[in-house]
């Protein structure tokens, strides 16, 4: 399979685009002094008010023949040229709520069922200095008969998704080791050094795992 690269960046304007537009306002900051922003805008949006979620899966075995997990996804990103680790997470269509949209991409993305909701956050942002983009995190139960099976995606066209199992417990010096495990692979297959993007991982994603470690750590 072609290594994915990008392979030229042209202007767009707001007319031209499908998905964002770009926006300038006007506000007023602490001193009333008025004062100009841009911010990028999804034209996506539906009636919830809510543009995405990302979903945390927790993985569990009735029988115990795994620690507990949780389900990362690696997928290319064209705007930083890259791998990026994440969760998985999607759009919310017309008519869903986030709980439905979060447990629909679960299972396109990974082929996991969700069997519960165990929590869905309030509203949340992710950089609020450039998009008024918005999104929940939903946690959801899923339950094994046994030991760790994988199950088929249900892709849609042009979607290229790895999904990966990480013990819950390992899982921040798992995504520290993306680095190392992306020299290991250039220096065996030098042959792709010329398009190789390496990996990056996601700042939620990031945050939430340096936070779990550091909960256990500070008990």
């Amino acid at each position: 399979m072609p290594t994915p690269k990008v392979i030229s960046t042209t202007p767009l304007t707001t007319a031209d685009a499908k998905w964002i537009s770009l926006k300038k306002l006007t506000y007023l900051d602490s001193d009333g002094k008025e004062r100009a922003w841009e911010y990028a805008e999804r034209k996506t949006r539906k009636a919830s008010g809510i543009d995405a979620v990302a979903v945390l899966a927790i993985l569990r075995s009735k029988t115990n023949a795994f620690p507990v997990s949780t389900i990362v996804i690696e997928q290319y990103r064209p705007p930083v040229d890259k791998y990026i680790i994440e969760l998985p997470a999607g759009l919310i269509d017309e008519g869903e709520t986030p709980e439905q949209a979060a447990i629909r991409e679960l299972e396109e993305e990974t082929g996991f069922k969700a069997e519960s909701l165990i929590e869905s956050t309030p509203v949340i942002v992710s950089d609020p200095g450039m998009t008024n983009a918005n999104m929940k995190l939903v946690v959801l139960s899923v339950v094994l008969d046994d030991k760790m099976e994988l199950s088929d995606q249900k892709l849609e066209p042009g979607e290229f998704i790895v999904p990966r199992i990480v013990e819950l417990s390992k899982l921040n010096s798992e995504l520290k080791d993306y680095g190392t495990r992306v020299l290991t692979q250039l220096h065996s297959k030098a042959f792709v050094l010329n398009h190789f993007q390496g990996y990056v991982v996601d700042a939620r994603l990031s945050h939430f795992a340096t936070g779990y470690e550091l909960a256990g750590r500070l008990k």
